[in-house]
């Protein structure tokens, strides 16, 4: 049996064939060393208690520490790629098509808004662009809550009706009859 003080004597007795070890599991003298230095650091920590096969206990510590080691430089590298692929520019860029299309769109919205009656775009604007809450819009605007809410939905409504192709399955009519509902309500 060794006591910890002991355990830095076979730690210095076994330090070539541990360095071999290391440099085996490792692949280069370098990391094996740091190694080394890391165990005869942690030796203090390591043997709180006498150790009744010493050279067997460090062989075991060293191999474990190896496969930590090569762990960890597996997950550097795989972390490094990917920071170097962000920073490369190799990330999804829209393709022109996609900016066209998302510039037209908002081209659209942006009519949609100007053709609304004046308070439904004043509550629009507010609740999506300035982030203010309904509550505050009703009262800048002398309404109640829901009427608030109603605006909203109408303008969403009208919108999302510039934004979409004509439902053949949908008459024309019925969608004049709820555009004149939401207009006279506004």
């Amino acid at each position: 049996m060794v006591a910890d003080g002991g355990l830095k004597a076979v730690f210095l007795a076994q330090r070539p064939m541990l360095l071999r070890l290391l440099v085996a599991r490792l692949g280069n003298r370098e990391d094996a060393e740091d190694a080394l230095q890391d165990m005869w650091l942690r030796i203090d920590q390591l043997a709180s208690r006498p150790i009744a096969q010493p050279a067997a206990f460090l062989y075991r510590v060293a191999a474990n520490l190896a496969t930590d080691r090569r762990i960890a430089t597996v997950r550097r590298g795989a972390r490094d790629a990917g920071w170097l692929d962000v920073q490369s520019g190799d990330v999804d860029m829209p393709d022109p098509e996609r900016v066209a299309v998302a510039r037209s769109e908002w081209q659209t919205v942006e009519r949609a808004i100007g053709d609304m009656p004046e308070r439904m775009a004043t509550a629009l604007r507010m609740f999506r662009l300035e982030e203010r809450p309904q509550r505050e819009i009703a009262g800048q605007l002398g309404i109640s809550i829901s009427g608030v809410e109603k605006l909203l939905q109408r303008a969403y409504r009208k919108i999302h009706d510039r934004l979409e192709p004509e439902d053949a399955d949908r008459p024309a009519a019925c969608r004049q009859d709820r555009e004149r509902g939401a207009d006279r309500g506004s």
